[in-house]
């Protein structure tokens, strides 16, 4: 498994792989892109860190200019985050270069190949939510 991971990585030419942003980072713009403006506690939440660290990446993809605090005029202490421009495109970038290294891969499989893929994921994912014993 750690090969097909290596793979894809060395197949992709986004800004994820090149460094220019991290994996919490890509994480954050994925949400602020799904959900649109979102409270900090509710990012520091998904990401399963505290408040203080989402801040620090926060802080950096403010320096970046992918996103921008909004401050909530009845209560100052409410911080939502989303998107500038410049976040949505390159959260737009690095999505669209997925989705076709991607297409490219399976494009190169089977039809019976990936119905065989589909069904060990969902059986996977079958065994991971079933209650524990």
């Amino acid at each position: 498994m750690p090969e097909i991971v290596k793979g894809f990585m060395q197949r992709q030419t986004n800004e994820l792989v090149k460094g220019k942003i991290t994996m919490p980072q890509f994480f954050i713009l994925n949400v602020l892109g799904k959900e649109g403006a979102t409270k900090m506690t509710d990012i520091a939440h998904v990401l399963n860190v505290t408040t203080a660290a989402a801040t620090g990446i926060i802080d950096r993809l403010v320096k970046y200019g992918y996103v921008e605090r909004l401050y909530e005029p009845q209560d100052r202490r409410i911080i939502k985050v989303k998107l500038t421009k410049t976040g949505t495109q390159l959260l737009t970038r690095i999505n669209q270069q997925k989705k076709q290294m991607i297409m490219d891969i399976f494009g190169r499989i089977s039809q019976a190949e990936r119905e065989s893929y589909l069904k060990i994921l969902t059986r996977i994912q079958d065994i991971l939510t079933e209650p524990r014993a």
